[in-house]
């Protein structure tokens, strides 16, 4: 049997303070294989980097979400490129621009996003981008500081079919979640269609994001089955298949070959 892999979750998230290692030990008889744990600020990647070394299972991505890029230094940059020496550390993430709420001005954001583009070729690390409300910006940040360098994917890919075509072309892995479940997702339905089923990744984005039955609710891994249900039918595919061509996908974005 194949399991599934979550390139994307936050399970260091205050969410969980009540169950952590209740729901994380559950996983593996829910059919959930690997878990990327993703950093957004300083701080929760100190908390990705302990939740990795704890659990075999678990990987971790360092890095700084947009909005949690006011007060960086170039001291953060030097400690995360340190931080890719550690079997664990599988990516920089999560990265990029986000325009929805606008903090810290775009300036920064951007300055930030650029720098920890760095960081992941110095490393040679794939990335993991973020990208809200920023679609041009973010593309043409990558398109001259990254173009596939490192390889990575799209989080919670949110655009459309075009932008998708844009990352594929460079080589870029495209993050799919509970949002395929959605009514409105028409967008997303697409992009899914189109995409080759050898370029997709499924995730949570846990506590965030649960799929349809139980959107609204605190998401965790064992909600994946409702969205690989939702790509096979898209994709006129068996569960099964999409199960093993995404954890496929998955061990080859972030290089992990045990």
């Amino acid at each position: 049997m194949d399991y599934i892999f979550d390139t994307h979750a936050h399970y260091d998230d205050e969410a969980f303070d009540a169950d952590r290692e209740e729901v994380l030990t559950g996983l593996k008889e829910q059919g959930i294989g690997t878990v990327v744990n993703v950093g957004a600020s300083i701080a929760s990647t100190k908390t990705t980097l302990a939740l990795a070394e704890a659990h075999p299972f678990m990987y971790a991505a360092v890095g700084v979400h947009p909005n949690e890029t006011a007060e960086l230094t170039d001291a953060d940059m030097k400690w995360l490129e340190s931080l890719a020496e550690n079997p664990k550390v599988v990516a920089i993430g999560e990265i990029g621009l986000d325009y929805y709420w606008d903090e810290p001005e775009r300036e920064i954001q951007k300055h930030w996003f650029s720098a920890q583009l760095e960081v992941a070729k110095k490393t040679g690390l794939p990335v993991i981008i973020h990208s809200r409300d920023a679609a041009k910006d973010t593309l043409d940040i990558m398109k001259v500081e990254h173009n596939g360098a490192t390889g990575g994917v799209i989080h919670c890919f949110s655009y459309g079919v075009e932008m998708a075509r844009e990352y594929l072309n460079m080589g870029y892995y495209i993050g799919i979640g509970g949002v395929l479940t959605f009514k409105n997702a028409k967008k997303l339905i697409e992009v899914a269609e189109y995409a080759p089923l050898d370029r997709i990744v499924l995730e949570t984005d846990c506590p965030y994001l649960a799929p349809v039955p139980n959107r609204g609710k605190r998401n965790f891994s064992g909600n994946l089955p409702y969205v690989v249900e939702k790509l096979a039918e898209i994709k006129g595919v068996s569960a099964e298949e999409i199960i093993r061509e995404t954890t496929k996908n998955a061990r080859a974005l972030y290089r992990i070959t045990e």
